[in-house]
């Protein structure tokens, strides 16, 4: 038996410290009371809670929960931000799990194994949800959004490009990609970042604000990478035409040899079509169509920060493109523009297919659209306004161009004969609307900017723009209706929308200039004054703004 010496770890760890745990300084001490009332502590009155420097001494953490809470009330409610498409709402049960794996890294395969199992089924729900034809091999990944999407659905259209150009022994200079005018940031982005000529085209009343397939064909050729088809137009909600475009191309190959590949910006689009049908295919039933992608934060019914992917083969992402790791444990492929990410999003995506399943789903979205038609057939009923979307209408039938439809009796009781969206033009549940031709004649001093404005107050976000170019000179408002819109928020928007006209109606023109005045100069002077008092970062190099 051999010997052994005893060792004490509490004399082991004390000598290795520099100083013994009973006479180090305590690094937490300070002048405080042991325990603070919120408002009776010193970011109530006596010190501004801090902006621009980390603190030299920290704060009771109720304290410092109860003054940030109180400064973010200052901001909207959420369900009343019309303009946004980003989902505002998920069941306690998923907030419950959100909170419970928001510490999991979506990057992290190794150490997550269960939450990437999800990942991938996630995927497989998707692209099947997305008509991937059987003998294929779907391929994706989450994204932060479908900003990040999009970003890799076009390097991976231009590596493509670039890699047939080398085997040619063609240049690879001057790349091309087409996309309408009405195409959401986030495109234009990918062209900027990533060295391709944007092609964009001019969107007309004809084409539904959307990308004319007849201009397709005259401005692709053997540099043009590939086309982005927006399934749900950000301005009015069209569906862009992916299968006339996809039949354009198709004639382009015939005649020239030279393949171009679709890619789908689903954004908002892909989780609405599958539910409730669009005239026409746009999904991987199309071969043309290389790749979709969504945001798992709209009509996938999420919080913010999830976007989705999906290449119907793995053939069509190319392989120098993925990266494989070996320092978290195991290998593992990566294709993202950035690493590290929360996964809890992932979960609560498989939670709402699970928990919702087609027939769920099918049911929030036709609930969307069928009140998205009520709040765009009342308007148009009160005479003053005129739709530029078309979900309202009988499919086929379009917009008649600014007169919009005669005042009748009872918009309240205004009610949809028909809820199955068949029966209607297909797109998203938006209802782009401004001032038909009559009203702006009769009363020409009233700024349709003043809807906007006033309707602020009664905490409605409801913006007022313009369309791209070529058709900018028309101004819409939109309204997003999501799934938090009930048909009682509804009825009382559309009387709110109504009041707020008719208040306008009643104000002459002098009236209306002073409500669209900026704030005086002498009123901006005193805030700023007022500002200066007791503020502890006055030597912030930054201007104060404020606006009214």
């Amino acid at each position: 038996m051999s010997l052994s010496k005893h060792v004490d770890p509490d004399e082991l760890i004390a000598s290795l410290r520099e100083h013994s745990p009973k006479h180090r300084p305590n690094q937490h001490q300070h002048k405080t009371a042991t325990h603070h009332y919120v408002y009776g502590s010193r970011y109530a009155a006596s010190q501004e809670i801090p902006k621009f420097r980390i603190p030299k001494t920290g704060a009771d953490a109720s304290v410092v929960h109860q003054i940030i809470k109180d400064e973010l009330d200052l901001d909207g409610r959420p369900n009343l931000n019309l303009a946004s498409f980003v989902n505002t709402y998920m069941e306690p049960e998923c907030d419950k799990l959100i909170l419970e794996n928001i510490a999991k890294n979506l990057a992290d395969a190794d150490e997550y194994p269960a939450l990437m199992a999800i990942h991938a089924r996630c995927i497989s729900m998707i692209s099947h949800l997305w008509g991937i034809p059987k003998g294929e091999t779907a391929i994706g990944t989450a994204t932060t959004g479908s900003s990040e999407a999009i970003h890799l659905g076009g390097l991976a259209m231009k590596r493509r490009w670039q890699d047939r150009r080398r085997k040619e022994g063609k240049s690879t200079e001057k790349p091309n990609i087409l996309m309408g005018a009405n195409a959401q940031v986030a495109l234009e982005k990918f062209a900027r970042y990533f060295e391709v000529e944007a092609r964009i085209l001019p969107v007309s009343k004809e084409s539904h604000w959307c990308l004319d397939p007849k201009l397709v064909r005259q401005n692709v050729d053997e540099n043009t990478i590939g086309v982005f088809v927006i399934l749900g137009s950000t301005y009015t909600g069209h569906f862009e035409p992916v299968e006339e475009v996809s039949k354009v191309l198709d004639e382009y190959e015939k005649d020239t040899g030279i393949a171009i590949p679709i890619h789908v910006d689903g954004a908002s689009g892909a989780m609405v079509a599958p539910f409730t049908g669009a005239q026409g295919k746009w999904g991987f039933e199309l071969p043309r169509v290389h790749s979709i992608n969504t945001s798992g934060h709209k009509f996938g019914l999420v919080y913010a920060g999830l976007g989705w992917i999906v290449w119907r083969n793995e053939e069509y992402l190319p392989k120098d493109l993925i990266f494989e790791l070996h320092y978290l444990g195991g290998t593992e492929q990566s294709y993202t523009l950035n690493f590290s990410r929360p996964g809890n999003q992932v979960i609560a995506q498989y939670f709402n297919f699970i928990h919702l399943g087609r027939e769920g789903f099918t049911s929030v979205m036709r609930n969307a659209l069928q009140n998205a038609r009520v709040l765009s057939k009342a308007l148009e009923a009160s005479g003053w306004y005129v739709c530029l979307s078309d979900i309202h209408r009988k499919r086929g039938s379009w917009g008649d161009g600014g007169t919009g439809t005669k005042i009748i009796d009872g918009v309240k009781d205004l009610v949809l004969q028909e809820s199955d969206p068949s029966l209607y033009n297909s797109g998203l549940p938006v209802v782009a609307f401004r001032f038909n031709d009559e009203f702006r004649k009769t009363f020409p001093h009233i700024k349709q900017q003043s809807v906007s404005t006033l309707l602020r107050t009664k905490g409605y976000i409801i913006p007022n723009y313009n369309l791209p170019p070529s058709v900018e000179e028309i101004e819409i408002l939109r309204v997003v209706v999501r799934e938090s819109m009930s048909a009682d928020l509804l009825d009382r928007l559309i009387a709110d929308i109504l009041e707020t006209t008719e208040t306008l109606m009643s104000c002459d023109a002098v009236d209306l200039e002073s409500l669209a005045a900026p704030r005086s100069a002498r009123i901006e002077k005193q805030v700023q004054s007022m500002g200066k008092h007791g503020r502890q970062e006055q030597e912030f190099s930054g201007t104060l703004k404020t606006t009214c």
